[in-house]
Parts: C-alpha cells; structure tokens; sequence
C-alpha cells in the first residue's frame, strides 16, 4: 500500500528509496535486512508495506544500502572541553558526522566566558557562541554539499556567565542558521525564580557573577516570544527520569530535542502511523481502532529496530560504542491528532486525552515487554545492571509483569520511547498529522530542498481528505497543548517533541506562565511557537484547495521530472 497523493510519492522517491526502486522494493530491502528469520520478515514486510509503522528516515534510506551513510537520525557530540584541541576535534567529528547523514547536538557550557583570561596565551577568551559560529559554517557547508539539510542543537546552561550573549545570539534570521538553541534549566534557577532569590552564574566553581533571576527569564521569554528560541530544556529532570541515571550524565539532545542523549549518544527513531490502525465501519461511529493488531505489531517493530543497531554504519567509533552498550531506541506514534479525530475526539478534549492515554501506555509496556522477552534470546543491553536499573523512576512506572520480566531476563534495549516531530515520514504516509501534533492547516504551502534549490508544494491533511475537519494548531489553546505534551510524558522514557503554539490573545504574562506551568507540571522541555512572532516556518497557510506540481529529483544525479 504505497503512497498515493503526488508530494507524497515525490517525497518518499526522493528521500527514502534508491536510484530505480520501487516503494515495494524499497520495503523489501528494508524488511529483508532487520527480520531474523522468515516468519519476522513476513509481520515485518505486511507492518511496513501498509505503513502501520515508519522508520525514521535515516533508517529507511540507510538500511540495506551500499551507501555508506548511517540509519540514525542524530547524535549527541563528545564532551567540548574548554581547549582548542578539544573544540576542533569536536568540529571534526561533527563534520564527519553530519557527512554521513546524522544531525547533531552539543553542550557549549564547558567553554570559559568571553573576556576570561587564558594565562598560557596572555590573552582573552573570545568565549563560546564564537566557537558556535564555526560549528555552524561546518553544518551550512555540509548541508550544501548534499541533499540532506544540516540539522544542529547549541545546548547552554543557565548558570554560564556567557548565558545573556547565548540567548540573544539568534534575535534575526540570519545568525546561527544551522542551529536550534536550548537552554538547560536547572531546578535550582527555577525556585529561584518563583522564591526571588539570587541566582549565581558560575563557571568551574568560581562565581562570576549575581542576578535577578527574574530579569533573565524575561528575557529568554522575550526572545522565545518574539523568535521562538530558545527553547527550554529542564535538565534536572531529564537526568532525574533517565533509565540509565546510575552510568550516564545528560547534558544535551537531539537537534528537535526528543532525544536527550550523553557523550557520543546516538538517536534511533521510528513511528506507528495510528490512522492506519482505524477498522471503517458502515454503522455508527464510522472508525473503530484495532487494538489488538497495535500490540501485536510493536513486538515484531522492537525486534527490527534492535537490529538497526547492529546493521549500519557509524561515523565514529565512539557513537559506534555508545549505541551497543546500550541500545536505546525511541519508538512514538505519529497521525494522532487525525487518528482522535476520525473516531470523534476533538484535539485536547478528555475523551481525546483518554485514546491518547491508552495508546502511549499500550505502546509503553508492550515496547518493554517485548524488549524483555528479546533479552531472554539475546542478552541484555551490556551495560544493564539490574538492581539499579530497577530501581530508576521511570521503571517504576511499568505494571508489576513486566517489573518481573525486566528482573528475570534483564532488558535489551536502556530506552524504547520517543514523540519525534516525524514531519517527513508523516508527509510521505499521505501527509499524516506529525506526531502528537494537531495538523498545521487543512492545507499549507511545504517548503521542499531540491537540488534545484528550494520548491513550494501544497499540501492537504490526510484527515480532511477523508472528510473529517478537525482542528488545527491555532485553534487550540497553549494551555490545551501543553495539556497533551503533559500527559504524553508521563508514558515516555525519552522525550517529547511538541510545540505548543501561542495564539494572538495570549498576554506575555500568560505566556511565560505556560513554562512554569511546564515545570511544575514535570515536562522535560518546552517549545513554543507564536504565529505573530518575528520567526517564519517552513509552512504557510492557504485559503484554497490546492493545486501542484509534482516533482521527483533523483538523489544520485539530480535529475528532475515533473508531472501534474
């Protein structure tokens, strides 16, 4: 069951498949090259040729090929300690890194201020958004060498003294363009912001400086109101939840921040289209959701994707490393908000919070079981130390049966869930609602990278075109998306990515609730997007059913063909 809307067929040639393959034998390749054996191959190739499940995108394009490119997403960079050496090996690693297909993450914290004195110099530090500057010449100059677009995430702390410089340094649209930026908010900044006591900005234990806390949230809120960055990560609490607390120190994510990850992590991302689960009925309500063919799928998605990690290439031997010591994996959903809708739960409604509820849990605990039941054939992940492990807080949220499982057979696999934005895969399944996200528009305008430079492709909601018009981003309250970004997390072990966007009614004040809303609320990050802002995406809205060229551009030579 391949695509059939015309950007969605152009999408998955251009994106997913090899030079002269079909959707079938792009299916093909994929399910031949992850199944253990026949009967594996067979649930494999049914799940991915109907698209019940999606592959990230890397792992789609990457598995099976001779291309030497690798099967994840992104990656998280080694350790920027505060030496030239230690920086431009970093910038090295990136380059190779983004060369072969994967985005990238860092934390420049560990980087001294500008103005600091380096006594084996005798000069002064030119501090890190300086350093961040390079970094994004490397990703703007790979990007243009392929048809992949470079993808970074500049990770800050909020006790940096270089902290205000951070935050300001995206105020236009044309500085650090191959980044998105982040601040790690600590619980420390965040009572002291609510007590109004002091907060010091410190680096390597000495106290450079002491404000008002208050006045450096104004301005992250500001610059987050007026340019949707940076955005907020709370990092206490993503180290307090991660399974793997007792081994590792979090200190960065993802580019899209669905994947915090440490040292050299590695992101492996995949979705279960929920639309496609939907039973039609002749009677009323017209939908019915196949429960039982989910769970039974995510067994056999688990099993596949471990083996991704031992079926690609790696741009370094260190990430190479990190993944099979671990073997994290960040299965999610994707077409939720389509999904509710067609079986009549508006976006944000507690009936729709509820099917969300029940999916993110099913997939929770299946996920875990299955990874259980795959480390009883094949052993767990290395560095699984069952006590501690057990003893994390986010296993403390599995029913007692997989607890037992987990004890008796270990686990293969640290992670297994994520919410990515899966804005890609999503428009090549027939343009699925993204992830837990409500669709931007019934119809928009995509801007799509060719090599040809960039082309406009209309777009319309996969929901709408079965004759359901659910709501849209800017018909729900920024309460009601945090709401659903909430509740979601509760289920996840990783992550979640979710823009929760702000409408014009909306006051500064309220807005900067919405993120002391999301800590005390247990979110571990938050992104918000404003329409009237000063930011523009790669979507704009239309008024009129659209009408467009279809265009596929071959990967290998850049050749182009269009037809209506």
């Amino acid at each position: 069951m391949s695509p059939t809307t015309n950007i969605s067929i152009e999408i998955d040639k251009m994106k997913y498949r090899l030079s002269g393959e079909t959707f079938e034998g792009k299916i093909e390749r994929i399910a031949r090259t992850l199944s253990d054996n026949q009967e594996h191959y067979s649930h494999l190739y049914e799940i991915l040729e109907k698209m019940r499940f999606l592959p990230a995108g890397r792992v789609q394009t990457a598995t099976g090929s001779p291309r030497a490119v690798t099967a994840f997403n992104c990656f998280v960079s080694g350790k920027i300690d505060d030496s030239m050496d230690s920086i431009m090996d970093r910038a090295k690693e990136a380059a190779e890194t983004m060369r072969r297909g994967g985005g990238i993450g860092y934390n420049f914290g560990h980087i001294r201020p500008h103005g600091d004195w380096i006594k084996t110099l005798d000069s002064k530090s030119s501090g890190p958004i300086s350093f961040m500057r390079i970094y994004d010449a490397i990703c703007q100059t790979i990007a243009s060498s392929g048809h992949r677009r470079g993808a970074q995430m500049g990770v800050f702390p909020i006790s940096h003294p270089d902290i205000e410089a951070f935050i300001n340094a995206k105020t236009n649209e044309n500085q650090l363009t191959g980044f998105n930026v982040s601040v790690a908010v600590t619980d420390e900044f965040m009572e002291a912001l609510i007590e109004d006591k002091p907060f010091e900005l410190t680096f390597e234990g000495r106290t450079y400086k002491t404000i008002n806390p208050r006045e450096l949230w104004d301005t992250i809120m500001r610059n987050t109101w007026d340019w949707a960055e940076p955005g907020v990560l709370f990092i206490d609490r993503i180290n307090e939840m991660n399974n793997l607390y007792y081994c590792e120190d979090i200190e960065a994510t993802n580019p899209c921040g669905e994947q915090p990850l440490p040292h050299y992590g590695a992101c492996l991302l995949g979705s279960f289209n929920l639309p496609k689960y939907l039973i039609e009925r002749n009677d009323r309500p017209p939908y019915l959701f196949d429960w039982i063919e989910f769970e039974m799928d995510i067994e056999h998605v688990v099993r596949a994707m471990d083996n991704v990690i031992d079926n690609t290439t790696y741009p370094l031997k260190k990430q190479e490393e990190e993944a099979k010591a671990k073997r994290r994996m960040g299965l999610g959903v994707t077409g939720l908000a389509n999904c509710a809708e067609m079986l009549g739960y508006p976006y944000a409604s507690d009936e729709f919070i509820s099917f969300q509820s029940d999916v993110l849990k099913r997939l929770r605990t299946e996920a875990y079981k299955a990874s259980a039941k795959l480390a009883s054939e094949k052993g767990a992940f290395p560095l699984f130390d069952k006590s501690k492990y057990l003893n994390g807080k986010f296993i403390k949220t599995l029913p007692n049966t997989v607890v037992d499982d987990i004890a008796r057979w270990g686990i293969r696999n640290s992670h297994l869930t994520s919410i990515a934005p899966t804005g890609t895969i999503s428009l090549s399944a027939d343009n699925v609602s993204s992830g837990i996200e409500p669709p931007f528009s019934h119809f928009y305008d995509r801007t799509l990278r060719t090599f040809d430079g960039d082309q406009i492709e209309r777009v319309e909601d996969y929901a709408y075109a079965q004759g359901v018009k659910g709501l849209t981003a800017d018909e729900i309250s920024a309460k009601d998306h945090l709401k659903v970004l909430l509740t979601a997390q509760k289920y996840v072990d990783s992550a979640c990515s979710k823009t929760c966007n702000v409408g014009d009614s909306v006051t500064f004040d309220e807005f900067k609730d919405l993120y002391i809303d999301a800590w005390k609320g247990k979110a571990k990050g938050l992104t918000t997007f404003r329409s009237a802002g000063k930011r523009f995406g790669v979507l704009n809205k239309v008024e009129e059913e659209p009408k467009a060229e279809a265009c596929y551009i071959d990967p290998e030579t850049g050749t182009k063909e269009c037809d209506l």
